[in-house]
């Protein structure tokens, strides 16, 4: 039997797979890697409840697990899901760097329950950032503490820096290192610093695994582990 079919074969009696919403070509090519089915969730990651529902249907298995990559997805998933024939668990991730480190735990063989279980285990050693560039002023701050065009950083949801990319970049990698032993950084469009650049900011001792995403929202995406 040739690899394809087998392949093929595998995907055919799968228990479950993985429905992960994404932004980028390199994101989608990312989670396909592991095993997870893309859905095009475009500039801003806000597929409708149908999108969703007939994602859901195209993965090649008996069960699935929606992985929304965002907080503002997460309600249309759950919606989706109830309206589906297939059994189907949200995990609630809420960025796409968090979705890949949760995917990576998926076991074709296992149901739904048993994986979205362990991909919530996946999440809770794993701590998330962000850069990107201000689209306005600050407005929370007297005198702002940036301006648009400057760099913003992010650790979850909390602004942490701001200013020139690579010093906001590695404030945010510094923070992220702290206690990390794998730090993976996925870079979007216009990204303005290159891979060797971004390299060299990384804290000491840390391993740093460099990706192209292609995300339009994010100069880069950021997982510790």
């Amino acid at each position: 039997m040739q690899r394809s079919e087998r392949l093929a074969e595998d995907r055919e009696i799968a228990t479950c797979g993985v429905l992960a919403v994404v932004s980028g070509e390199g994101m989608a090519e990312m989670f396909s890697s592991i095993g997870a089915r893309p859905l095009d969730g475009g500039p801003t990651l806000n597929p409708s409840t149908y999108e969703l529902l007939a994602g859901i249907h195209d993965v090649p298995a008996e069960q699935v697990v929606v992985l929304p990559n965002s907080s503002n997805v997460v309600m249309a998933a759950e919606r989706a899901a109830e309206l589906s024939e297939k059994k189907v668990v949200v995990v609630p991730t809420r960025s796409q760097q968090a979705g890949l480190s949760a995917a990576v735990a998926l076991e074709s063989h296992r149901g739904a329950a048993e994986n979205a279980a362990a991909m919530r285990d996946a999440l809770a050693v794993v701590r998330t950032g962000a850069v990107t560039e201000a689209a306005r002023d600050d407005a929370a701050g007297s005198p702002a503490r940036f301006h648009a065009g400057d760099a913003v950083g992010f650790i979850e949801e909390e602004l942490v820096a701001w200013g020139e990319p690579a010093e906001t970049l590695e404030a945010v990698l510094g923070e992220l290192g702290r206690e990390a032993e794998l730090v993976t950084l996925i870079a979007g469009d216009g990204a303005p610093l290159d891979a060797e650049a971004v390299a060299g900011l990384a804290p000491s001792g840390v391993e740093v695994e460099y990706s192209w995403g292609g995300q339009p929202a994010y100069w880069w995406l950021i997982a510790a582990e």
